[in-house]
């Protein structure tokens, strides 16, 4: 199994190996439930660095494991903290939309508190479907006190194993025992209108801005500035709606769309198709390396406030080594501060404007 390329910054500027990190609590359970489990073609997720799914393959190398993933970065800092470890050839890491299409005697999930309810409904109905029958899912949660996942499971099997671990979590167990009587489609359509034009998109859980437009890439739509023959960068694309209202917004213009999602590149592709709109490139990234070629007129980014600005700061530099000469990039933040600290090292030109509750930050790229 190759290892996968480091994370760059910079194009002259390594990151430091991935940061290791300890089996969540929770995922440790499944760990420790391992003597109860005979399988020989495991499905699973993780809570953290594929930790379960490293266990059960290098202690049962007659299992095939498929660890999945919806996010690149998560999927390339696992395989990377596993391989360090030694290479393990019964252990795939994916990272598609949804889980493979293998009949499996095992299927695994690890869920945290608050996470996204219709997200935990989608995948755990899609991990019954990928059950044989007598085959068994084993689900845990950080939460001890959980009910709603339980509630959940008893939707899908008629018997349920809960077994609660103060200050650690949940654990659950069930058996399949037949096909699903009725299957739910969480995949869904929504519309927003943009410059006369009415856009349908494709939207699926776990995807952001799921069922409806978000503000920010409103405000952003709203705001940008585009003429004929643009080349346009949107990074972290989600469903697409900036993708798609930018393809719209003048002749001949191209979209590159960049996400580590591979569930929002799907929706962003689907809605492409749904519109009819050529112009529209959506590649699964999570480095911004698809778009380091200096050539783009202007970088759209919408970026979000978790991971302590991490992913903000790499939204910057995609739109760095994207942008040629003179090019612009557009940002919309209710954190306006950080950027204005932050976006000088980069580019030149720097204007605030005031838009409802959000920031739209402009800046021009400079002569290299």
């Amino acid at each position: 199994m190759p290892r996968p390329s480091k994370k760059k910054f910079r194009d002259d500027e390594e990151f430091d190996e991935p940061q290791v990190l300890p089996v969540r609590p929770h995922e440790q359970l499944l760990i420790d439930a391992m003597p109860e489990l005979t399988a020989t073609r495991v499905i699973c997720t993780t809570a953290g660095r594929a930790q379960f799914a490293e266990t059960f393959a290098r202690e049962r190398p007659d299992a095939q494991v498929e660890c999945c993933f919806l996010d690149l970065f998560q999927k390339n800092q696992s395989e990377f903290q596993v391989l360090d470890h030694g290479p393990v050839d019964n252990l795939k890491f994916l990272c598609e939309p949804d889980l493979p299409q293998t009949a499996a005697d095992l299927v695994a999930f690890t869920f945290r508190k608050g996470g996204d309810a219709e997200l935990t409904r989608d995948l755990m109905q899609q991990g019954y479907q990928r059950l044989v029958d007598g085959g068994r899912m084993i689900a845990v949660t950080d939460n001890d006190e959980d009910q709603w996942l339980h509630e959940q499971l008893k939707e899908l099997f008629p018997k349920v194993t809960r077994r609660p671990y103060r200050k650690i979590g949940t654990l659950y167990l069930a058996t399949r025992t037949g096909p699903l009587k009725k299957v739910k489609n969480y995949d869904c359509e929504f519309v927003f209108r943009d410059r006369g034009r009415l856009i349908r998109m494709h939207s699926r859980p776990g995807v952001f801005s799921h069922r409806r437009i978000d503000l920010g890439a409103r405000t952003l739509i709203n705001t940008m500035q585009l003429k004929p023959g643009m080349k346009v960068l949107d990074i972290g694309c989600g469903v697409g709606t900036v993708s798609l209202a930018a393809s719209f917004a003048a002749e001949n213009i191209s979209v590159m769309a960049l996400d580590s999602n591979p569930r929002a590149i799907q929706c962003t592709q689907l809605s492409s198709q749904l519109n009819d709109a050529k112009g529209i490139t959506a590649i699964l990234d999570c480095e911004g390396q698809s778009a380091s070629t200096r050539d783009f007129d202007l970088v759209l980014a919408n970026p979000p406030y978790f991971s302590n600005y991490a992913i903000a700061e790499l939204f910057l530099d995609t739109a760095y080594r994207a942008l040629k000469t003179g090019g612009t990039v557009h940002v919309v933040t209710k954190t306006a501060n950080w950027f204005l600290e932050r976006m000088p090292m980069w580019f030149v030109d720097i204007q605030e404007s005031e838009a409802g509750d959000y920031r739209v930050l402009t800046a021009r790229m400079p002569k290299r």
